[in-house]
């Protein structure tokens, strides 16, 4: 890949100026030839090929970060989903996986490890049953592995006993995890149309069809793209479109590079760069801040929507232009708790949990980060889901739920996680009940633009 003098000098810019970095450098790993009745064996399995795999992970990364100077912030291991390497195993439920996961990646040196997993849009096995019925106690026993469960697909519809199950999984992770504000849950997603090659945390999974070892890259660079918009003089929207490809191009690019790089280091396949703008709590390096810069007078204002959709198309046509592997999530992130802009629009009363489910019709994944009151029922978080779910179905696009009920929390408080989980402030739920709609179970059937065979 050819680079000119001047993307070194404007990626120096970048670096000092506007908080850009690679947010992750993420090595998929296939389990499934761990697969083994004993679940000693299989842990011992499992242990032995994330480490085989993984162990050059870290320093080869800080070498490339070194070389080319780009902050790579995290490494990251995703593995297959542990509902279908476990599902031979006679054993009562799969937390001592999630100990020798979160073991692994202790010892590689890794920041989280992600596929405690199952994918159960259309039923679930015997092994999914487990694993989700593990979740609550493998979160809080652990510091670096993180869990999701798909529960919908454009093509199979939304499977409500999931559904159901799940509202029931999150409010018990918060209450295993009571004593840290509930931060079991901010390693726990619940998907419609989950990737199989998405780099980013809580999400990532390595997927049947992936290689046995593959490096899939996720940049960041709000900062860059809010600097970009600001800096442009009096523009129309298209002008505003147009100086987030060429932003995008540029961001993709150095990603790509680096990729690339680990990739050939390590000798294994090169994946996907997502292209997801992901936030941080640090000021200006915020998605809302792009939309403010549009002309919005604060995020969750009339036309929030509209500008994300904006800047979720315009980063996707920059993106797509610098990268012919382009993939996970690509577009914009907008969790509330790791966006300082949108932290400040929950406090000011202008973005709430029915605009952020509007906005999620045109960003990335879905409601991210977002604390409720502690008492919120499980029906009412299943029916959050279930909304939620129905987006990316008839959307035909991944959507996702990061719920943190936050135990003895009101409406008002907020919680702290520190790092770039950030501080969420709570936010307010319908008070109506959901509980019969959500016990009726079932499954939602597939659209009618599913029939696309």
């Amino acid at each position: 890949m050819l680079i000119h003098p001047e993307e070194i000098l404007e990626t120096i810019h970048m670096i000092k100026a506007e908080n850009f970095d690679i947010r992750t450098v993420t090595m998929g790993i296939n389990l499934r030839d761990c697969c083994h009745s004993d679940i000693d064996v299989l842990n011992k399995n499992i242990y032995n090929k994330i480490t085989g795999y993984a162990k050059e992970l870290v320093r080869t990364t800080e070498e490339v970060q070194n070389l080319y100077g780009i902050p790579i912030t995290n490494k990251r291991i995703a593995v297959t989903p542990i509902a279908i390497v476990a599902e031979s195993c006679d054993t009562e439920d799969y937390v001592s996986i999630a100990k020798t996961l979160d073991r692994a990646a202790d010892d590689v040196g890794i920041d989280f490890i992600g596929g405690f997993s199952a994918l159960v849009h259309k039923g679930m096995t015997p092994g999914d049953l487990k694993l989700i019925n593990s979740i609550p106690q493998a979160l809080a026993n652990t510091k670096k592995v993180c869990s999701s469960v798909n529960v919908a697909t454009t093509k199979a519809g939304i499977n409500m006993d999931a559904v159901a199950m799940m509202g029931n999984i999150v409010k018990k992770t918060a209450e295993a995890t009571k004593d840290a504000d509930g931060i079991g849950c901010a390693k726990l997603v619940i998907f419609a149309n989950a990737p199989e090659d998405n780099p980013f945390m809580a999400g990532a999974f390595h997927g049947i069809g992936e290689p046995d070892c593959v490096i899939n890259v996720g940049v960041s660079g709000p900062g860059v793209v809010n600097s970009t918009v600001r800096e442009l003089k009096d523009p129309d929207l298209g002008e505003i479109s147009e100086a987030i490809k060429k932003t995008a191009f540029k961001i993709t690019r150095m990603g790509e590079m680096v990729g690339r790089e680990v990739s050939r280091r390590l000798n294994v396949d090169f994946g996907v760069l997502d292209l997801s703008l992901a936030p941080t709590p640090e000021i200006g390096d915020s998605v809302a801040a792009i939309l403010e810069a549009m002309g919005l007078e604060t995020c969750g204002t009339h036309g929030t929507t509209a500008a994300l959709a904006l800047l979720n198309d315009a980063v996707k046509k920059g993106g797509s232009m610098a990268s012919s592997y382009v993939g996970g999530l690509s577009g914009a992130f907008i969790p509330v708790s790791e966006d300082a802009g949108m932290i400040r629009a929950v406090e000011l009363g202008a973005l709430s949990l029915e605009k952020l489910e509007a906005m999620t019709s045109v960003c990335s994944v879905g409601l991210d980060m977002i604390a409720i009151p502690g008492d919120t029922s499980a029906a009412t978080i299943s029916a959050i889901i279930a909304d939620e779910m129905a987006i990316g179905m008839i959307n035909k696009k991944t959507t996702a739920v990061r719920l943190i009920p936050a135990p003895g929390k009101k409406v008002g408080d907020s919680v702290e996680f520190g790092g770039l989980l950030g501080r969420a402030p709570v936010m307010k739920v319908s008070e109506f009940s959901s509980e019969e709609f959500i016990a009726r179970g079932g499954r939602i059937p597939a659209p009618i633009q599913a029939l696309t065979n």
